[in-house]
């Protein structure tokens, strides 16, 4: 049972600069990027015919009073357009752009951002091009990319098993590990205590209109020295998940919310209540905990830690396709395993840039606004390039 308090916490500030160009990032792992220095930095993405973008910008918030929330710069565009790719912070502060989609055809190529000079430099590429899948910054400074689609041959795509490194350390080279227990695109992958990675939820395709969702999850752990790193099953979800937000909470827990429907309208086994359940991950007992469900539920929604243990979940919508984006927003507190209504965005979106600034504001930019019979147009999806930004420590 949800418990839901009466008051309303926090405000947007939405005298921020627009987004150099309106985007929408449909992957789990493509930004946005806290930088070292407290801008922000999204890369590629998704137009509103879904066709892959080489943009860059970097968002600056504002100091002291009156000066406005912050503004975005360009910077030097990707060298190939990519969405569905992957972003990553590198030890160095530089970051890591890693396979993607560019019309029809994945991506092998890799490029690495400099935020001294604002300029994107090639890397050496992955070992198998890929698409939706995870990369997770490992304690070595290594980076460790798993699953994703890739194309069939003979048409169609499949989800991948494959897993590799990439060593920043030795001219930027990619090495093929050990491969994980389930093939999956779409999945969350959180890093925790002792280097372990674990992996959560998505889909594997097998051709039908709406992929099943997954339940299965496991942990990667890195071997020592040159020893190869290993996989191993952990517990399932609750509830299948795909379009889930998986968050970190400590170095031993992690908090998943929402997610896809499974199944669809009049069919076996479809379930729209399953978008407002949360979990929790336990690394010491390896179990899922159903948590306080969310008040109402969501996929291709934000959910980013700030505070002193608490989570916003904001934004997000039922389903992507003849959709409006939600503008409603709660507030979740670890501790006492509650919910509370924050004040809602100004523009509803889902498939959004959101982050945590280091000042504990959270950063909420792009996005998807409408799409399909809920669009001026059906046959495309409305952008937005407003910005907004909360705080929560205001009433």
């Amino acid at each position: 049972m949800t418990t839901l308090t009466a008051a309303t916490v926090g405000t947007w500030t939405t005298d921020a600069h627009d987004l150099i160009t309106p985007a929408a990032w449909y992957g789990q792992h493509d930004g946005p990027v806290l930088l070292q220095d407290g801008t922000v930095l999204v890369a590629g993405g998704a137009d509103a015919t879904s066709s892959a973008i080489p943009d860059t910008a970097v968002f600056t918030p504002a100091a002291g009073t009156g000066a406005g929330a912050g503004e975005w710069r360009a910077r030097d565009p990707l060298h190939t357009p990519r969405h569905l790719h992957t972003l990553t912070l590198l030890a160095d502060g530089k970051v890591l752009a890693a396979g993607g989609l560019n019309g029809t055809t994945g991506l092998r190529t890799a490029e690495v951002y400099d935020p001294g000079t604002g300029r994107w430099t090639a890397t050496g590429p992955l070992e198998t091009a890929r698409w939706g899948h995870s990369a997770t910054l490992l304690a070595d400074g290594s980076v460790l990319v798993t699953g994703g689609r890739a194309a069939r041959t003979g048409g169609g795509t499949t989800a991948l098993r494959s897993a590799e490194r990439y060593d920043p350390g030795h001219g930027g080279e990619w090495h093929t590990v050990a491969a994980m227990t389930d093939a999956r695109t779409g999945h969350t992958a959180v890093p925790l205590a002792d280097g372990v990675v674990l992996v959560v939820g998505g889909v594997a395709p097998t051709g039908a209109a709406d992929d099943a969702a997954l339940a299965f999850c496991e942990l990667y752990t890195p071997g020592e020295d040159d020893a190869p790193g290993q996989w191993a099953p952990t517990g399932n979800l609750l509830h299948a998940r795909h379009h889930h937000r998986a968050t970190r909470l400590s170095d031993k827990t992690v908090l998943v919310t929402g997610g896809t429907a499974p199944g669809s309208p009049g069919a076996a086994p479809f379930d729209p209540f399953s978008q407002r359940t949360v979990e929790r991950y336990d690394l010491d007992t390896g179990t899922w905990t159903e948590r306080a469900e969310m008040p109402s539920g969501r996929a291709f929604h934000r959910a980013v830690a700030f505070g002193s243990g608490q989570v916003l979940v904001a934004g997000g919508s039922a389903s992507d396709r003849d959709e409006a984006g939600y503008r409603s927003a709660f507030v979740y507190d670890v501790a006492g395993n509650t919910w509370t209504p924050a004040a809602g965005l100004t523009t509803g979106r889902w498939s959004f840039a959101a982050t945590a600034l280091s000042d504990d504001r959270v950063l909420v930019a792009g996005g998807a606004v409408r799409s399909g019979l809920a669009a001026a147009d059906p046959a495309g999806v409305e952008l937005t390039a407003t910005t907004e930004l909360f705080d929560g420590s205001t009433p």
